[in-house]
């Protein structure tokens, strides 16, 4: 099979690999669009011990099964392997599982290739009208659903006013997510001005430079994960209010604790989804509560290194990029 291959920091080739082998309970699926993730570009920058080179990156995949009994059964993939087996995959937090495995991992290579190996019971059946390169999405979009879930939950269930910093596929999915889940005012704080023109036309979210100070969220999601952003959360989110930590752009730094302290703020780490949130998310797309999922723009597999360096050049307006095999 053709795969791209993470081979050194900001390197990625083309290359002739051997096809992956299912194990037991796994089958083949031919990749037919797989997105871009922002943990793909930390690794292409030589900045996630957990991706070390050589690697083939990407976990956002849709595809058809080519092998076992359900072969030719187009799917979305669900990237996160789990042990189902121990006290967090039978209380249904299975994201916790102590054994879990992410594909684009040393040893369950990602999608950016023609063909990946993959759990059979990962793997979530597409109707017809949904496109491998919207299904693609259910799993950035997947990462937001469970988030808001969860900050609705801090909240006793209700949130009016909804704050995001980041307006990528991970923070304007998020946004998709809150309005299906019941929120109202949402605002998305994104510097990039291609990408906020891009987010202004896409939907009716308030689209902004910088964060406003006039408002108090009742959540607030970091879909960035910098000092910054984790500085603006902590200051402008309501007392009593949660914020929710998504982005993993930097280890540490930000938060203000003295505040977070007085005002009782609820500070919740959120990474991925559960099984159930995937097959949630999944739904909502098919339904179209999500939108029409057109926001995001498509190149070749072969066009991933230039995809990667206009990305990091931030001169992709979309907050996905699809690569196609």
């Amino acid at each position: 099979m053709k795969a791209l291959v993470y081979t050194a920091a900001e390197t990625l080739r083309m290359a002739d690999l051997p096809d992956p082998v299912p194990q037991t309970g796994e089958v083949l699926v031919r990749v037919e669009a797989v997105g871009i993730c922002g943990s793909d570009m930390h690794a292409f920058l030589g900045h996630d011990e957990r991706r070390p080179p050589p690697l083939i990156l990407g976990h956002e995949v849709a595809g058809t099964i080519a092998s076992g009994p359900r072969k030719g059964q187009r799917v979305t993939v669900n990237p996160l392997a789990t042990c189902g087996a121990c006290p967090a995959c039978l209380s249904g937090r299975d994201n916790l599982c102590p054994d879990r495995h992410i594909i684009s991992m040393p040893g369950r290579e990602g999608g950016f290739a023609e063909l990946i190996r993959s759990p059979e019971r990962n793997l979530v059946p597409l109707p017809d009208h949904v496109p491998a390169t919207v299904a693609c999405l259910t799993e950035p979009l997947a990462c937001g659903w469970h988030a808001v879930r969860r900050g609705l939950q801090s909240l006793d269930g209700g949130a009016d006013r909804v704050l995001i910093l980041g307006g990528g596929a991970i923070g304007f999915g998020a946004a998709l997510c809150a309005r299906a889940l019941g929120c109202h005012s949402i605002t998305i704080i994104e510097p990039n001005p291609l990408r906020r023109e891009k987010l202004a036309g896409a939907d009716s979210f308030e689209v902004l430079e910088q964060p406003p100070t006039d408002i108090a969220p009742d959540l607030v999601i970091d879909a960035v994960g910098i000092a910054a952003t984790r500085q603006n959360a902590s200051d402008l989110v309501r007392p009593g209010g949660s914020i929710l930590h998504i982005g993993l752009g930097q280890a540490s730094d930000g938060l203000n604790i003295r505040r977070m302290t007085l005002q009782e703020i609820t500070f919740i780490g959120t990474y991925t989804y559960t099984q159930q949130d995937f097959h949630d998310c999944a739904q909502a797309i098919f339904d179209g509560r999500l939108g029409p999922c057109n926001w995001t723009e498509t190149r070749t597999l072969g066009d991933g290194p230039a995809a990667f360096a206009d990305i990091l050049g931030n001169r992709i307006a979309s907050p996905k990029l699809v690569l196609l095999p």
